[in-house]
């Protein structure tokens, strides 16, 4: 079955979505802002929920079309195939947003959707009646400009959640972020990558999984995997692919290191979690004290700042500290993540490069240094 799908994902990401499905064999890719649409077959949305790094989660979209009365949006929606998905006792809660059109009002259009779906089901399922007590499936609707796209969460839980960091420290940054970090910073599997501020790992964790093609997924289940969907065959096809498209000798190595012995501390017991410990070598250390072991490194970074953790002058006397102490060479490339406009001046120059990414609701710079 050829299915129409759509990754929603950070803005300033898209691209890097677009690519990696791609290169898993997604036909008709094309993005839009903080989403991206694709087709395939169950194998495609299988491996999309499995390797997909930057994406919060896959969607199969039913249906696109135009509705500025609730009557255009009952019978859009009630035509839509249903059956063909959820059963007569799956679960099938409505959520959705809208924007900039006629429908505005959230509960209404929910209301509406959720009316349409159970009516749609009683017709194909002769009952009256539907108990909501089997497997989720998760219908999702946005209405942009009148257009409404009405879809099924295939993930559950968002692919930002790998599974790995149960716990974090203060102001974690979100995987999929860190992941697209090491992507625009071009991290290879013979690199070391660096990070003087690790937190709770996550920007090692998602290098390390990069660097040696550990799909983000591996370790962890989907709500379709519950539909009967998706075969058996295709899931273990699928996961033993994962295995076998593991890099098994490189020269990866991930330096981490943090002023707090806490965060050192739950750094290594994520890396644990994530099977990526060996990489790993941290210190406790104040960054005034960093000094890489290797002639070539790949610094990533998202240090603390003043809406995240601490005062802007705190924050700006980290970045004048970063800018003495990572220093312009052959072999070296830093990369630093920061809402503050004023990051390059304090930091003492101009990045080479610079790129606009959300780091949850927070407008970011991602400054990369590499001449």
């Amino acid at each position: 079955m050829n299915l129409l799908m759509t990754a929603p994902c950070l803005l300033g990401v898209e691209g890097l979505v677009s690519d990696e499905l791609k290169m898993m064999g997604a036909q008709n890719v094309r993005a839009e802002n903080a989403r991206v649409f694709f087709e395939g077959d169950e194998t495609i949305l299988a491996r999309a929920n499995i390797w997909s790094r930057f994406s919060e989660r896959i969607l199969i979209v039913l249906d696109r079309f135009n509705a500025v009365t609730f009557e255009e949006l009952f019978q859009g929606v009630k035509c839509l195939p249903w059956s063909e998905f959820i059963g007569s006792r799956d679960t099938f809660p409505v959520k959705g947003f809208s924007i900039n059109s006629v429908l505005h009002s959230v509960p209404d259009c929910q209301k509406i959707i959720k009316k349409a779906v159970v009516e749609s089901l009683k017709e194909d399922y002769g009952i009256t009646w539907f108990e909501e007590t089997g497997p989720v499936h998760q219908i999702q609707f946005s209405i942009m400009n009148d257009e409404v796209c009405v879809m099924l969460d295939t993930s559950g839980a968002s692919l930002h959640k790998r599974g790995y960091r149960p716990a974090s420290n203060d102001a974690p940054i979100r995987e999929t972020l860190a992941a697209a970090m090491c992507s625009l910073s071009k991290l290879r599997h013979y690199h070391t990558l660096y990070d003087p501020c690790c937190g709770s790992g996550t920007i090692l964790i998602e290098g390390a999984m990069l660097a040696n093609n550990i799909a983000p997924g591996i370790n962890r289940n989907f709500d379709v995997d519950r539909w009967g969907f998706i075969g058996e065959s295709i899931w273990m096809s699928e996961r033993e692919r994962c295995h076998d498209l593991i890099k098994t000798d490189t020269d990866f190595c991930a330096m981490g290191s943090d002023v707090d012995q806490n965060a050192i501390d739950l750094t290594m017991m994520n890396a644990k979690r994530a099977k990526v410990d060996k990489f790993f070598r941290l210190e406790t250390k104040d960054i005034k004290s960093f000094s890489p072991s290797t002639e070539k490194g790949t610094l990533i970074t998202n240090p603390p700042y003043g809406e995240r953790m601490l005062d802007i002058k705190e924050a700006e006397k980290i970045y004048r500290t970063m800018g003495e102490k990572f220093v312009s060479k052959y072999g070296w490339s830093y990369g630093i993540i920061s809402p503050d406009e004023e990051f390059e001046k304090c930091f003492g120059r101009k990045a080479d490069k610079r790129r606009k990414l959300y780091n949850g609701n927070i407008k970011c710079q991602y400054y990369m240094f590499f001449k």
